[in-house]
């Protein structure tokens, strides 16, 4: 939503916007950026919408009771979902999309800026930041180009990501996140049928994967595709498996590969992507978005290549995750705290509304304790750091993982600063 509050500023759309935080008191970096930018944040009590208002846009997780919503049905205002204001916003681009259960936002992000270093000026929408294209007034999340191509993450999470047309396409992957296996799959597989001109699937064509054996370091991945050498400087195998995807679809669209590897060797990286916060005594601190299985495994195993042990924090997202990935994340989580690791897990986060909250952290760490793993717990944010400070040990990383919750990079500095 932030980001396509930021297109719409740069289309000369006036934009105001709602949100719970406001009302609860609290604010965050990205309130305060989209403000500087020129949106003007409301109350969500309906107050904002006259019959002036041309356009809501709601996002899957606003609730039909809301006031906003019951405002604007009062005045005549239409309603419309965010993927179809995005999906208007591209008519008549070329238009790459990036789907799939996790990465999509990596590669976005490395297209786009590759696509940017060989001067195509591409206005990129993605749901992640790229340090290096924020500023006061602008999340990062988003970078207004002024050519017809645009580069977008195109989420699955409430199944909209088929309401946008687009010429290029990649699919990274499917797991269970959101829903199952076998629905994700499917919609993935119609995603991928509508591409104008091609795309890359690691879903329809997982022989793309096959063999595919990148060289693995300390904070960064190569690998060699067509006689050239490309250096990513970002850890992790699933790193390189982005990396590797994006360049297969740049070289699809015509793109010279030894003018891609310069690029995405100074590919910056991205804010909560397997982010180095900082180091202290001798202990890393990463901050990453992961928070379904497989991204959870796939971040706990990059940062566990330079040996020492790794000290996990991770916060459910919501009620309904944690219900429907209970026994998937017991699983991985105890396999991943077979040895010497540790685990902290936080209270699940909590915006409100009509969850059903019938569902705890504790509920997840009884499972794993049943299954034989007892190097884990559930603590307050506010006890993190103090416990972090006392058990790490040099060679040592703290892995901070979770989405939504806007003050896990905080709780990343702070257990950096504890140390």
């Amino acid at each position: 939503m932030s980001a396509l509050a930021q297109v719409l500023l740069a289309r000369g759309e006036r934009v105001t916007g709602s949100d719970r935080s406001i009302d609860a008191g609290q604010t965050s970096g990205i309130l305060n950026v989209l403000a500087a930018a020129g949106v003007e944040l409301t109350p969500q009590d309906g107050s904002a919408i006259t019959p002036a208002t041309a356009c809501v846009v709601r996002s899957t997780a606003i609730e039909p009771d809301n006031p906003d919503l019951l405002a604007a049905a009062a005045h005549g205002v239409p309603v419309r979902h965010r993927s179809d204001v995005l999906a208007a916003c591209l008519a008549g681009k070329q238009v790459v999309a990036v789907t799939g259960t996790s990465g999509k936002s990596t590669v976005t992000a490395m297209i786009g800026w590759v696509m940017q270093a060989l001067g195509l000026d591409p206005t990129v929408v993605n749901g992640a930041i790229l340090p290096v294209w924020r500023s006061d007034r602008a999340v990062g999340n988003v970078r207004w180009g002024r050519s017809a191509w645009w580069v977008i993450e195109a989420d699955e999470s409430d199944r909209t990501l088929n309401a946008y047309a687009f010429d290029w396409s990649v699919v990274t992957n499917v797991s269970a996140d959101h829903f199952g296996v076998d629905e994700a799959r499917a919609l993935f597989q119609r995603f991928a049928a509508r591409a104008r001109q091609g795309g890359v699937s690691a879903v329809d064509a997982p022989e793309l994967l096959t063999g595919f054996e990148p060289e693995l370091l300390d904070g960064a991945s190569r690998f060699t595709h067509a006689g050239i050498r490309f250096h990513l400087p970002m850890p992790g195998y699933h790193n390189a498996t982005n990396a590797w995807l994006s360049v297969l679809l740049m070289e699809r669209m015509g793109m010279a590969l030894s003018e891609v590897a310069v690029a995405l060797e100074r590919f910056p990286g991205l804010h909560r992507r397997l982010e180095l916060v900082g180091t202290a005594r001798g202990v890393r601190v990463f901050d990453d978005y992961a928070h379904n299985p497989a991204k959870i495994t796939a971040a706990w195993h990059a940062v566990r290549r330079t040996g020492g042990r790794v000290l996990g924090v991770w916060r459910p997202h919501g009620y309904g995750p944690l219900r429907l990935l209970m026994e998937p994340l017991a699983a991985a989580f105890s396999e991943l705290n077979a040895g010497p690791d540790e685990l902290v897990v936080l209270p699940v986060y909590d915006v409100g509304g009509t969850a059903d909250r019938s569902v705890c952290s504790e509920m997840l760490v009884e499972r794993m304790q049943a299954a034989g793993s007892h190097t884990a717990r559930v603590l307050s944010p506010a006890d993190v750091p103090a416990w972090m400070a006392s058990q790490a040990r040099q060679g040592d990383t703290i892995l901070i993982m979770g989405a939504r919750d806007p003050d896990l990079p905080g709780l990343a500095a702070r257990a950096l600063a504890a140390l």
